[in-house]
């Protein structure tokens, strides 16, 4: 089994900054591909970010890409989105999300976190 909990959501303006941390627990979390997924209400969750194992690997969706980083940190089992150049558009609920596969497919993914809301305003 393996928890994931994120932190660092909040409220911005827009053109502002958030970074969300996901915390994992167990020993095994460099075996994990680590995604991260938004939803907004009445709306299908969607893709946002993927990283590798590794670390070497990351992937985008376009909406983001050029103002979202994906990063981890093994030795503290965690997980970052540094979010730069907030538009209201972006605002959801963001889920971290844990699999041995490499997919932007939410429904491959078998580990998730209860989300942290992210508010962007114009």
């Amino acid at each position: 089994q393996v928890q994931l909990v994120e932190s660092g959501g909040g409220f911005v303006q827009a053109g502002g900054s958030l970074r969300l941390s996901c915390a994992a627990s167990g020993r095994t979390f460099s075996r994990y591909a680590m995604g991260w997924f938004r939803q907004a209400p009445g709306k299908e969750r969607e893709f946002v970010a993927l990283l590798s194992q590794s670390g070497s690997s990351t992937t985008y969706a376009d909406p983001v890409k050029g103002r979202f980083a994906i990063s981890r940190d093994n030795a503290k089992n965690t997980v970052y989105l540094q979010m730069n150049s907030l538009k209201p558009e972006d605002t959801a609920v963001y889920y971290c999300a844990a699999d041995t596969s490499y997919s932007s497919s939410p429904a491959l993914y078998r580990y998730w976190g209860q989300g942290t809301q992210v508010t962007v305003s114009s």
